[in-house]
């Protein structure tokens, strides 16, 4: 399972409607397998549809912030970030949170 949730660190609090998308990497191919927005909370519980894990592999997560942040009437730098990981055990939860601002972001494997 791959989940998510994205908190704005500029003003503290979680970035809803963000959309997120999800594609499994096999060489330079990416094979969209999910997507969705953010709730109010800024997660994504439900990026792939139950029943339709995606298994072992390289996936990437795309977080368009641009739309974000221009909705807010906020200048910022990254229109989207891609963030790739590595599944290894697709029995586990793989939960990957985004900390973004206008000008930078970092993520990490979560709980």
């Amino acid at each position: 399972m791959i989940t998510t949730h994205v908190l704005d660190v500029s003003t503290g609090k979680p970035a809803a409607q963000v959309r997120v998308s999800l594609s499994r990497v096999e060489g330079s191919t990416r094979k969209p397998i999910g997507a969705g927005l953010t709730d109010a909370d800024g997660r994504l519980k439900e990026l792939v549809r139950r029943g339709s894990e995606p298994g072992a592999g390289v996936f990437e997560l795309q977080f368009e912030t641009g739309p974000y942040f221009r909705a807010r009437g906020v200048e910022h730098f990254h229109p989207h970030i891609i963030v790739v990981v590595e599944i290894t055990d697709p029995k586990q939860h793989y939960h990957v949170p985004l900390l973004v601002s206008p000008f930078g972001y970092t993520t990490y494997r979560g709980t």
